[in-house]
């Protein structure tokens, strides 16, 4: 396969996600709270390198200069989040890259190591299950931890910010461009605030509550099997660990080991097959919930909150300032899930913003305009 026309910019830019992906693992290396755990990102992070050395030898026969070695901004913030925020805590956005990592590589198989798209694939699996030999009970405990995470938190922290700005700041140009007076603007955005709040805080518990009570019964649906057909749960369970390449025998031995406390191997039945973690299932449903109503706070705050010391022309130009510079930095911080430029994704942002608060705003003049 012939190289792209672009494929030195593509050999730089791989040599730069591994080069990420091996300091993040690293990171979390070092924040493990075993040596085993530690010991598996280390393996990670070996891996990423020698897919760095793949690429650097690329750039190197395309006849250019190896770019300066150091973690992207972006890396240095998620292991800036991970160090204070925990592990569990940027997981999620790993495990999608190395998942698009896959991908991209398979397209460049040829031009790397047979493999190396393979590799990332075992990464993401890795990420989610923690895959990498840990015997019995800690492969268990551990895999447990990882399932528990219900989605990614600086995604949800970022959207759910991002839907009260968007929502109340469009809300109250449509207001003030009906040109109604200040504490018109407060109590609308005020009412704005408190019914998006809520309603964001309602939808989620509902969505958690439903899920726990579904995983409740799958669970239970489990434990019944497992009394009823425990000959039949033990191959499932021989079955798992041979799927992380386990050898037959002592996958048999495991499950045996296993079956000999029905209540670890329902637990590890229900994490395996289901996906579910039984000391979590899913998060405190009243915990969502606050958490959205906190979120979605604190984002339609930023355009209301020139409207309670300013009146006019000189509150609403405050509100569209800290709400363009909210939904910047809001954008800027997608990058972080998304791996795309800060200022790319800040940019984009304000400007979808922006447009829609200008909509609002100019039907709200002429609905002002038709009514006065």
């Amino acid at each position: 396969m012939a190289a792209p026309p672009d494929a030195l910019d593509r050999y730089r830019e791989y040599l730069q996600a591994e080069i990420d992906s091996a300091f993040l693992y690293l990171t979390l290396a070092e924040l493990a709270d075993s040596e085993q755990l530690a010991e598996v990102y280390r393996r990670l992070a070996a891996t990423e390198e020698r897919h760095a050395k793949v690429w650097r030898e690329h750039v190197r026969s395309a006849g250019a200069e190896l770019p300066p070695e150091r973690p992207t901004r972006r890396a240095r913030a998620l292991a800036w989040l991970a160090r204070r925020l925990g592990p569990d805590f940027v997981l999620p956005t790993l495990v999608e890259q190395e998942a698009l990592d896959s991908h991209t590589y398979d397209e460049y198989e040829r031009l790397g190591e047979p493999g190396m798209s393979a590799d990332e694939r075992s990464h993401a699996r890795i990420l989610r299950t923690i895959r990498g030999g840990l015997p019995g009970s800690e492969l268990a405990r551990f895999e447990g931890r990882h399932r528990a995470i219900g989605g990614n938190a600086l995604r949800a922290a970022v959207l759910g910010a991002n839907d009260g700005l968007l929502s109340n700041f469009s809300l109250i140009m449509g207001v003030a461009g009906a040109e109604l007076s200040n504490e018109s603007i407060l109590i609308t955005g005020i009412a704005g605030l408190l019914a998006g709040a809520g309603s964001m805080a309602l939808g989620e518990w509902i969505s958690v509550q439903s899920s726990r009570e579904l995983q409740e019964h799958q669970i239970e649906v489990e434990r019944a099997e497992l009394a009823e057909m425990p000959d039949e749960e033990r191959e499932e369970l021989v079955l798992i660990y041979e799927a992380k390449g386990v050898e037959r025998a002592n996958a048999e031995r495991l499950a045996d080991r296993l079956l000999a406390d029905r209540e670890q191997a329902l637990d590890t039945l229900v994490r395996e097959e289901l996906g579910i973690d039984p000391g979590e299932l899913g998060g405190s449903a009243w915990t969502a919930a606050g958490a959205s109503f906190a979120l979605f706070a604190i984002g339609a705050v930023i355009p209301l909150v020139s409207f309670i010391f300013l009146s006019g022309t000189a509150a609403v130009a405050l509100s569209v300032a800290l709400s363009a510079a909210g939904l910047f930095g809001l954008g800027a911080a997608t990058a972080l899930i998304t791996g795309r430029g800060v200022a790319y994704s800040g940019m984009r942002q304000l400007l979808i913003g922006v447009a829609a608060a200008a909509i609002t705003y100019g039907v709200g003049s002429l609905i002002g305009g038709v009514v006065a």
